[in-house]
């Protein structure tokens, strides 16, 4: 076998491959990741009293937005506040009680929560408290550990618990730039899992609508129609029902109108609390609560109270009660970015992602320090703050001031409030939680993701949360594995008179260079999952062409992998290479590499690779081992 010529042409743009410095180490890049979130744009150090104040900046965006606030601004925050608070406290007194909580800790939780988010979030409009599905979450996870009927005392120290590790893992994911972990849940799985999650909540409604005594536990919705059978049939005051119909009936007009016209955005926002005040009025004249009108009862007046010894960092339940944190964690930081985001794109200004994440995790854990469980960014009372004109996150400080007076002064008066009211107020939200039309466009645009979509909707319907999500994540997984394990591997022609090289699969235009076979591997890292595969398929072209090829002029003389897509290589992906450049060797074909990435090359060298194939067969780009590969042809043509 004669020895295959070195190419010295092109050695500018390989000298600069070859000799670009190593790449950052991985925990050089995960204390910038550190020093980026920390410091607004990742600005250079300087002295300490400097760093703290870019820190403080950074962690308390308050600092910045502040010193242009004004008298007019405050006017716009102030009716939003208002406005918000009259549909929170109605709703946060709603979702206590679906998180199987006293109706003050709904409270609790839209009183510290918003103060925190208030001055470290970087949302001007997201409205912070408790959430329907997040409510949901958390009761149907640990009550699988600890019944609340049972054990109400042991019950709150878990979801207390549950939050405090919520807010760690918030926090981290901010500190150390790790999101990627909440988008796991993509954007068609938490499509499926909210329709899912609200036909759960809506048909646990039924308890208080109904009055029953005795409903199951589970969530899924073949037991919860079974307990709603099984109740219809007993004696039940028909009085639950017709006062939750009617003030639901209500609050879907309001809510109506509000929509038709936006000058009455106010309507559908305060028709909760006025149902609220009607139907408590209505039953303290009538004294429905003697004659089966099931009321809240006994409200705990006062500020929160601390929360800190109750919580359960060691012991038995302390791992059930950090997976459950996880879970809502990443549950609340999805609907919460998913809300920011959409508002923000809509005001025109940009949400920061980590500090939005560091944000809500300090703001779960003061809150588990204060009895409040997981609060997030609410979808329904984010539009209603921003149909009322809000300019920054002032409102929320005054729907928490709102929130404190009620405490203070009105938690007596909601002893006659009835729970079928409370039932109604939830079931008006759910529908904004059911999106029928992105549904359908997911279908129309990727099958794949509508089947997660639809994997997260069947598992929380027929299973539970937890089945829900491991089903929508399964599939996401799953999808993300068969690309990685068979990436597409693209055949390059050129397009005429140009130096651009595209897939001759997708443009019919590009032509093939005679010669050569030029491929790109569309995979971010070439690694032992997916290794064997590309080398069989590159190698299979070869074979498949040599044997075709009957003209030896016309014979493929050189192979260009261009590795521009391969972000990063491990020992099996090199083992590859380099079996590729053996099996082409033999055949008396020259390798050539385009375009590797920094880690890439770098493990290229370490691994002696690049001095097995030859230094001066490593290009920066496609067209310069092209021009190399056809002068080497044109050479071994005048040889022979």
């Amino acid at each position: 076998m004669s020895s295959l010529p070195e190419k010295p042409a092109c050695r500018t743009p390989s000298f600069l491959v070859l000799n670009s410095p190593d790449p950052p180490a991985p925990w050089h890049e995960l204390t910038g990741s550190v020093k980026h979130s920390l410091l607004s744009h990742g600005k250079k150090l300087g002295s300490f009293s400097k760093c703290i104040t870019l820190a403080s900046y950074a962690l308390f965006p308050v600092l910045q937005w502040g010193r242009n606030y004004d008298l007019k601004m405050f006017r716009s925050d102030l009716l939003a506040g208002l406005t918000l608070a009259s549909l929170g406290i109605p709703q946060s007194i709603g979702y206590a009680n679906l998180a199987k909580l006293d109706p003050q800790y709904g409270l609790y939780t839209s009183f510290v929560p918003p103060l925190i988010y208030a001055v470290m979030g970087t949302s001007r409009d997201i409205a912070i408290g408790p959430v329907a599905v997040v409510s949901l979450l958390i009761s149907s996870m640990i009550q699988k550990v600890v019944d609340p009927s049972l054990d109400p005392i042991s019950y709150r120290k878990m979801v207390f618990t549950a939050t405090f590790f919520a807010g760690i893992f918030q926090a981290s994911f901010g500190l150390f730039r790790l999101g990627f972990l909440v988008d796991f849940l993509s954007h068609a799985a938490i499509v499926g899992f909210m329709a899912g999650a609200a036909i759960v909540i809506g048909l646990q409604q039924l308890k208080g609508l109904l009055g029953i005594n005795h409903f199951t536990n589970n969530t899924d919705v073949v037991s919860v129609i079974k307990a709603v059978w099984i109740a219809v049939h007993q004696p039940l005051h028909p009085g639950n029902f017709l006062i939750g119909c009617s003030f639901l009936i209500f609050i879907l007009i309001t809510r109506f109108l509000g929509r038709r016209n936006r000058k009455y955005f106010w309507l559908p926002a305060i028709a909760p609390l006025l149902s609220v005040i009607l139907s408590t009025l209505l039953v303290f004249v009538t004294k429905g609560d003697k004659h089966g009108i099931k009321t809240i009862k006994h409200v705990q007046r006062g500020l929160n109270p601390s929360s800190a010894k109750q919580l359960q960092l060691s012991g038995p339940l302390t791992g059930a009660s950090a997976k459950i944190g996880l879970i809502s964690a990443a549950i609340a930081l999805a609907e919460a970015l998913a809300v920011g985001r959409s508002f923000a794109t809509i005001k025109g200004y940009q949400l920061d992602g980590n500090k939005e994440m560091i944000a809500m995790g300090c703001m779960n854990i003061a809150g588990s320090l204060s009895s409040c469980y997981v609060a997030t960014g609410s979808f329904s009372r984010t539009a209603v703050n921003f149909s009322a004109g809000c300019k920054t996150t002032v409102s929320n400080i005054v729907m928490a001031i709102t929130v404190f007076i009620a405490l203070q002064l009105l938690t007596k008066l909601l002893y006659y409030t009835p729970i079928t009211i409370l039932a109604s107020i939830i079931l008006s939200a759910l529908p904004g939680l059911i999106d029928l039309r992105e549904a359908c466009n997911i279908w129309e645009v990727d099958k794949m993701d509508f089947l997660a979509s639809a994997g997260a909707f069947f598992g929380v319907l027929f299973g539970s949360v937890e089945i829900g999500l491991s089903v929508a994540i399964i599939i996401s997984f799953t999808r993300i594995i068969l690309n990685l394990i068979w990436p597409r591997i693209e055949i390059l022609g050129r397009i005429q008179g140009t130096d651009i090289f595209c897939s001759i699969r997708q443009y019919s235009v590009a032509v093939r260079t005679q010669g050569l076979l030029i491929t790109r591997i569309n995979s971010c890292f070439l690694c032992f999952m997916n290794a064997n595969y590309i080398r069989e398929r590159i190698l299979s072209w070869v074979i498949e062409e040599k044997d075709a090829m009957e003209n030896a002029k016309e014979r493929t003389r050189s192979v260009i992998i261009d590795m521009t897509n391969v972000m990063n290589i491990d020992t099996t992906g090199l083992a590859a290479i380099e079996d590729i450049h053996k099996k082409l060797a033999s055949l008396e074909i020259q390798l050539a590499i385009a375009n590797p990435g920094w880690q890439v090359i770098h493990k290229m060298k370490k691994a002696k690779l690049v001095d097995r194939i030859g230094r001066s067969w490593i290009f920066l780009a496609v067209p310069q081992a092209v021009e190399a590969c056809l002068a080497l042809k044109r050479e071994s043509g005048h040889l022979c």
